[in-house]
């Protein structure tokens, strides 16, 4: 039994700038055959093709020559939102089939004998008519602040292209007058309408607030709404009395704790009119002019401390000062009378206490008396005038009694009459706003039967053209070119791929690791070889006339065979 053979696997070698150039001469005829076949597919395919022609109008959108500051216009929906209703109308199943079948035009021919209408028209609405705002450049919502827009339509026939954009843009205008023109009539019979019902519900409530007036005469709401603000008069002038009795009780009762005061005080000096001296005959010495005064100081603060004490409490700040002050003096007092008692020790002579009339404390009792004399006149005036404010609001309760009576014996019907006065005032309001609303639109009817509102006009007509836009021939041939090379150099590389012999010295080299003494040239039978390349030229020759002829009459097909 024979061994088995055994097989190492190598891998090829990378290959090179010469080597890709030996690959494009072996297998050239692989990369040129399909570019060829494909220059000729797309040159036929391209010059065989039907041509579309495109023709295209631009209408403008003219705004109302009348400003809208004498004459308002009553139509509410916005131009672009007309057009849209109009492109639907116009593109409808009926307007294009008619426009389809018209005889002047006999549009889709050869379509119409496979296919049936509805399909032809539906194709046509979506595909060859195409209707386009034309906002400002840049923007991004060219249907919103759209002036212009554009109308175009693709047939194989220019003229026949042309005669259906002229169709269109007739057919724009004259829907836009009719649309306009119905717009309007609605609007004015609309607000004809509402005037009527306005103007009856007006002269009914006129009618109800008659009869109310007639069988309320002299009890009318007018009057008490006069009552009404009386008493709110009343009231606010009882409202002042009693602030005024507020005020004033106030100041009672600071007249009543300032005469208490006094009083105090009145008492407290009494005890000291009179002073017990020592001394006999011939040596009597007065008090100490400097503990007369202190007593005095101390007199006051401490009815001031009373007086601030019904106010406030002792841990008032004040009220400490003044306790402060009173312990102070009191102090001082205390060291006067010490130093007055050791000067009289020091002092000879008969002993035995004398009573002598202090002149100070005289003179502040007599000041008291009239302080007290004043403060009770200004008390009893408060008194008399919180007693007068108590009798004038007695008054005005009285007063405010009586339009309170009368209040209550108004109409029951205010609230009736009040709701049909505003109930006609509402209906009147409405009648004045119909009224100028339908003489607006009476003159804006009047100004689109003078073609002066906002219409459309032809910007720029339907163009004849000239050119086709449908194919673009040169794309077509360069794509079917490009397409047949990159199919060659598929071909060729697979080719390539697939073959795996030694092909040069540099692959002998690369696989055996042998150095190459020698190379020996492919012998081959010259008539075999003359027989090849005469097989080669014939078959290339033959493939380039026969393309040539396919192109050459795919393009005198397109200039000379048809007619545009």
């Amino acid at each position: 039994m024979a061994a088995a053979s055994n097989y190492v696997s190598v891998s090829r070698r990378p290959p090179d700038i010469e080597d890709y150039i030996d690959m494009v001469r072996r297998y050239r005829s692989w990369i040129i055959a399909p570019t060829f076949a494909g220059l000729v597919i797309a040159v036929v395919v391209a010059f065989l093709a039907n041509d579309t022609y495109r023709s295209q109008a631009v209408m403008r959108i003219v705004p109302q020559k009348v400003s809208e500051r004498l004459v308002p216009s009553e139509i509410t929906q916005r131009m672009t939102e007309r057009l849209n209703q109009m492109e639907q109308e116009i593109l409808s199943r009926s307007q294009l089939s008619s426009l389809i079948q018209q005889p002047d035009l006999d549009l889709y021919k050869k379509d119409l004998q496979h296919k049936p209408l509805e399909d032809v028209v539906q194709d046509m609405k979506n595909k060859y008519i195409h209707i386009g705002f034309m906002g400002p450049a840049g923007g991004g919502d060219a249907g919103k602040f759209a002036s212009a827009f554009a109308i175009t339509f693709d047939y194989p026939e220019r003229y026949k292209a042309k005669r259906v954009v002229d169709l269109l843009v007739a057919k724009f205008m004259e829907q836009n007058f009719t649309v306009l023109k119905q717009n309007t009539r609605m609007t004015t019979q609309f607000i004809d309408d509402e005037l009527k019902t306005a103007t009856d519900r007006m002269n009914n409530l006129s009618q109800k607030i008659t009869k109310f007036r007639m069988e309320n005469a002299g009890k009318l709401p007018e009057q008490a709404q006069a009552n009404v603000t009386m008493v709110n008069s009343l009231q606010q002038a009882i409202a002042t009395e009693n602030e005024g009795i507020n005020r004033a009780t106030n100041q009672k009762m600071m007249q009543e704790n300032q005469l208490s005061g006094l009083q105090n005080d009145y008492a407290f000096q009494s005890q000291h009119l009179e002073d017990t001296i020592p001394g006999g005959p011939g040596q009597i010495s007065v008090k100490n002019q400097r503990l007369i005064e202190l007593d005095r100081a101390i007199s006051d603060l401490q009815t001031n401390l009373s007086e601030a004490r019904k106010v406030y409490k002792d841990d008032y700040p004040p009220i400490k000062v003044i306790i402060a002050k009173i312990d102070n003096l009191q102090r001082q007092r205390e060291e006067v009378e010490k130093n007055d008692q050791a000067n009289k020790a020091t002092n000879t002579g008969p002993s035995g206490p004398v009573k002598v009339i202090n002149p100070q404390v005289q003179q502040r009792l007599e000041e008291l008396k009239n302080q007290m004399s004043a403060l009770r006149t200004s008390l009893a005036i408060t008194t008399n005038e919180i007693q007068g404010r108590q009798n004038r609001i007695g008054d005005l309760n009285k007063r405010v009694a009586e339009y309170q009576a009368r209040i209550e014996s108004a109409p029951l019907g205010e609230q009736q009459y009040a709701q049909l006065n505003g109930d006609y005032q509402l209906a009147k309001q409405q009648y004045d706003e119909f009224s100028k609303r339908k003489n607006q639109s009476e003159t804006q009817e009047n100004i689109n039967e003078h073609q002066a509102g906002e219409s459309l006009e032809v910007l720029d007509p339907a163009s004849l053209p000239e050119q086709s836009v449908d194919p673009n021939r040169a794309v077509w041939i360069g794509a079917g070119a490009a397409l047949g090379l990159i199919v060659g150099v598929l071909l060729a590389g697979a080719k390539e791929m697939k073959d795996a012999s030694l092909k040069n010295l540099k692959d002998v080299r690369a696989y055996t690791n042998l150095p190459i003494l020698s190379s020996i040239p492919l012998l081959e039978n010259a008539l075999l070889i003359r027989r090849k390349r005469r097989l080669f030229w014939l078959a290339w020759s033959t493939a380039f006339i026969a393309g040539s002829i396919a192109m050459s009459g795919a393009i005198y097909w397109h200039y000379f065979g048809k007619t545009s």
